[in-house]
């Protein structure tokens, strides 16, 4: 992990940009899907795909891994991913710090778990068992939440700190959700910036999102704030050159746009004397 990959500046794949991409060229480092968009046997997002992963790196998101669950882990997922992986060869497979159902029941909400040693304990070793099944390592992210926990006996940042160490699993850290924790439980999201090991950071992760008043919600249909993008100052401050990417999956405006958002976070990044 002291070597870990710097891809640059990517942006989330997204079917509406695909022709675009393939025409232009843009001026894009990488790019992210969403895993299991690209669960399919065939058809024309993975011949987009293939096209596309011939002149960019691509990295894997997921949002149904549901690493926290207490229902066994999910095999049949668990081989379609690694399927799509031997033909995609991402540079990095991540997927969130939640659960998403039970009984087999898929949510498709990202929903939280206590932060505590039980959850831990449990949670690091389906870590290792999935990186196992895989043969690599994958990286968890820190999710948004609207509720926390009575129970809960350490903060998130320290959770996932200690979860990275105990799985030997990397970090995707999202700047972006740990604003919008830090507004809606009242602490300061510079926390994780302190507590996060370094070397196990491997991607961030910025967006935009809706404030409600009282509390925001992750919507990744904005432009990202100055608040966000000072925050992302500071992270490539402590953590070094990162992977980066802009996350957009809703009022999905034209690629420029994104490629011009993207710019704000080379100019910020070169800023900070990391790159």
């Amino acid at each position: 992990m002291n070597n870990k990959p710097f891809l640059g500046f990517g942006l989330g794949l997204r079917p509406c940009h695909y022709q675009t991409i393939i025409d232009s060229t843009p001026k894009v480092d990488w790019f992210e899907i969403l895993t299991e968009d690209y669960f399919i046997d065939g058809g024309p997002e993975l011949d987009y795909l293939d096209e596309i992963n011939e002149k960019y790196p691509i990295a894997m998101h997921g949002v149904s891994m549901s690493i926290g669950s207490t229902d066994p882990i999910n095999t049949g997922y668990l081989h379609r991913l690694k399927k799509l992986i031997e033909r995609v060869n991402p540079i990095f497979v991540s997927d969130h710090l939640c659960w998403t159902g039970i009984d087999g029941y898929n949510t498709h909400e990202l929903l939280p778990i206590p932060y505590t040693t039980e959850a831990l304990n449990h949670t690091a070793d389906r870590i290792k068992q999935i990186q196992d099944y895989l043969g690599r390592q994958i990286l968890i992210e820190n999710a948004s939440t609207y509720m926390e926990f009575n129970e809960s006996e350490m903060p998130e940042w320290e959770f996932l700190a200690e979860l990275s160490e105990n799985s030997n699993c990397g970090i995707l850290f999202d700047v972006n959700n740990a604003f919008v924790n830090g507004f809606n439980h009242k602490f300061d999201p510079l926390q994780y910036i302190k507590t996060l090991p370094k070397e196990r950071v491997m991607q961030i992760h910025i967006a935009g999102h809706q404030n409600k008043g009282d509390y925001i919600l992750d919507t990744h249909n904005a432009p990202i704030i100055d608040e966000v993008w000072n925050l992302f100052e500071k992270s490539w401050k402590t953590f070094g050159p990162v992977s980066t990417m802009i996350e957009r999956d809703d009022d999905i405006p034209e690629l420029n746009i994104l490629v011009d958002e993207l710019e704000i976070a080379r100019k910020i990044a070169t800023r900070a004397g990391a790159v």
